[in-house]
């Protein structure tokens, strides 16, 4: 990397961190209209970023929901074109009351700076735009070409980023995505990951009566919507963890001997991850470990379960209505519309008599994804980071699901390198979130010597 973006990036750090509070504080939650002139603000805020740092060609551009931010630096002909990917929408911030500091009021504690999506993504996709600021203002040009796409819908599954592909392929065509978003798996080890899972979800309701009823007049009469709904919810799986779906493992790809062997080679600890959760014991589809289980196995998750009176005291009624959400983390080679119509044909089966079952589909989807070996951009990414940290980094899966990798590969043929500087342990979709301020140092010499190093690759 050039002594004079490091010098600079080095000289504005303060004030980068300062820009990234300033970001964090705008309470851009995508999943609640109440929310939406935060929506509005981030995406604002972001073009602005991109404009001060001198990128062409910045532009908010609407969607279903809620707009693409994108811009463009195209002068460095010969080199490649990265289209760097992140999100500036967040996750909601409840509960409020676990929070030791209000979730959009960012404060810095230990080195950590703490507010709701500062870790997803707004302090890693604050980084690409402001190692593109410091290129354009000492070198005056960047080693690749670089094309931005700043999504906001990203924690409600991206619905609008299909069709705003689609409609601009020509617009985003590049040699590969370079996203911002992703997480490492662990601080201490530097790692990239190369495949993550699928998902599938829908939503369903139970309803018994046409109202709630007084459990003394109507007890033994009528159905329970909330005991419908455990006896309906406990069918999903067996005593030892497996889906109970019929058809649900069907296509899944198991894992070779040579993968499994190279799960158990990453150093990870059982017990340490339950200091890690808090949890009292790992659980799981039996024959797998907890790695595999959590990056290549498929599962299928009960993440809302409510109905009847939920205020302080009793209420004796019996409950006409009960709900639940259901969301599938998927591996190769599951389709999540096939999954989800499984799962729905097992609710349809296995509702118990006296109640009336209607379901949602939530088209929270998208399909499992893996990065080829030897791909130009892990290559670069490998460099960098073993530079970077002094030692080789590893290759590790994620549990969880990113959809833009599948749609980018689909929809405009290219392939995405993870390279984001939070890492997994940092609370986000929690309470407390955080976003460890040397990682933000990090990841700007990171990316700085990405690009560079890509401008030169053969």
């Amino acid at each position: 990397m050039a002594a004079s973006v490091a010098g600079y990036l080095h000289t504005h750090r303060e004030r980068i961190v300062a820009e990234l509070i300033e970001f964090a504080g705008i309470p851009s939650v995508s999943t609640d209209s109440a929310y939406a002139d935060g929506m509005a603000a981030a995406a604002q805020w972001v073009a602005g970023q991109l404009a001060r740092a001198g990128i062409q060609q910045v532009q908010i551009l609407p969607t279903a929901r809620h707009p693409v931010v994108y811009g463009e630096w195209l002068g460095a002909p010969g080199a490649p074109t990265l289209l760097v990917y992140g999100h500036y929408d967040v996750q909601p911030p409840d509960p409020l009351d676990a929070w030791q500091s209000p979730p959009f009021a960012p404060q810095i504690r230990d080195g950590r700076l703490y507010a709701r999506g500062v870790s997803d993504d707004k302090g890693p996709m604050l980084i690409p735009i402001k190692v593109a600021e410091a290129y354009l203002a000492t070198d005056g040009r960047l080693p690749v070409n670089v094309k931005f796409l700043f999504e906001g819908e990203e924690e409600i599954g991206s619905p609008s980023l299909e069709p705003f592909i689609a409609a601009h392929t020509t617009l985003l065509a590049a040699d590969y995505v370079l996203s911002a978003d992703g997480a490492m798996w662990r601080v201490d080890l530097p790692s990239i990951t190369v495949a993550s899972r699928g998902m599938a979800g829908l939503e369903f309701t139970l309803t018994g009566a046409a109202k709630d009823l007084h459990s003394g007049r109507h007890g033994g009469a009528v159905a329970n919507a909330l005991h419908a709904v455990a006896e309906l919810v406990a069918s999903l799986h067996t005593s030892d963890g497996r889906a109970a779906v019929a058809g649900f493992y069907d296509e899944v790809v198991g894992l070779t001997t040579d993968e499994r062997a190279a799960l158990a080679a990453l150093p990870f600890d059982d017990a340490d991850y339950l200091a890690q959760t808090g949890a009292p014991a790992t659980f799981g589809e039996a024959g797998y470990t907890t790695l595999e289980r959590m990056w290549a196995r498929p599962t299928l998750e009960i993440n809302g379960l409510w109905g009847g009176y939920q205020g302080e005291g009793s209420k004796t009624v019996i409950p006409h209505e009960a709900h639940a959400k259901i969301t599938c983390r998927l591996v190769p080679d599951q389709d999540p519309a096939e999954i989800t119509a499984r799962v729905a044909r097992h609710l349809e089966a296995h509702t118990p008599p006296g109640v009336r079952l209607t379901i949602r589909h939530d088209h929270h989807e998208a399909l499992p994804y893996r990065l080829p070996a030897g791909h130009a951009g892990l290559q670069v990414a490998t460099q960098v980071l073993a530079e970077l940290y002094g030692t080789a980094p590893v290759q590790v899966r994620m549990g969880g699901t990113l959809p833009v990798s599948e749609l980018f590969q689909r929809l405009l043929g290219i392939y995405t390198v993870f390279f984001s500087f939070s890492t997994a342990d940092e609370d986000f979709h929690a309470p407390n979130e955080f976003f460890r301020l040397d990682r933000l140092k990090e990841g700007l010499v990171a990316w700085a010597r990405f690009w560079e190093l890509a401008g030169i690759q053969e």
